[in-house]
């Protein structure tokens, strides 16, 4: 799934880049507040992460601006304000969740998961499709027990279509839940990782199911 991370300091965001893609996620960093607030407008993010003290643009605004359009993306304010009066101010303004610096990145990896979980409806770590199964913690998938192995890409698109167990999602909507800002991809390439899915999904009742005009769902079978 797609991050904004908005941080000025280059060798950080360099460095949670990297974390957040070691975790499956696939992250776009930004350094300053104008950037963030134009790609805020025309990119879907399943999570930001956002600094406050940027130039260009203060994080407080970029947030308020966020919202002021109505969008409910999870926001994860980290920033080295960590006053209780900056807290309340950064809630008050719609953050989901608040992580003052200097912290641990286990903290914050656990805090991104427990915020899209609950941004997907999904409260519980654990997802089920059938004999199919999302560890959202562990960030696994087992089929009737057994770990299934699958690489980066693949995992993101069956992430997301368990997720959305039961509803299609179209190619290029899937293109866009995976893809950053700086890689290219096409609808051909959303078919070869469902294909490859389709492989090793083969012999149990699960299957991903293309729906015409519509895209793909994920359905657990009898």
């Amino acid at each position: 799934m797609r991050i904004l991370l908005v941080e000025d300091n280059p060798a950080l965001a360099d460095s949670l880049s990297h974390a957040l893609r070691q975790a499956g996620f696939t992250p776009d960093a930004m350094l300053d507040g104008a950037a963030a607030d134009h790609v805020l407008r025309t990119q879907d993010y399943a999570l930001v992460i956002l600094d406050l003290a940027l130039p260009r643009l203060d994080g407080w605004e970029v947030l308020r601006r966020l919202r002021a359009r109505r969008n409910r993306v999870p926001v994860l304010i980290l920033t080295a304000h960590g006053s209780v009066e900056d807290r309340v101010k950064g809630l008050d303004l719609g953050a989901d969740d608040y992580l003052a610096k200097p912290f641990e990145l286990a903290e914050l990896e656990a805090r991104v998961r427990a915020l899209i979980r609950r941004s997907q409806g999904q409260e519980q770590a654990q997802v089920q499709c059938g004999q199919l199964a999302y560890d959202s913690l562990a960030r696994q998938f087992t089929l009737a027990g057994k770990t299934l192995a699958l690489t980066p890409r693949e995992h993101a698109v069956l992430e997301i279509l368990i997720l959305r167990s039961g509803r299609a999602i179209s190619k290029d909507m899937l293109m866009e839940k995976i893809m950053g800002l700086n890689e290219s991809g096409s609808a051909d390439a959303i078919e070869i990782y469902v294909h490859r899915l389709r492989k090793k999904l083969a012999g149990s009742p699960v299957a991903i199911v293309t729906l015409r005009g519509l895209g793909y769902l994920l359905e657990a079978g009898e």
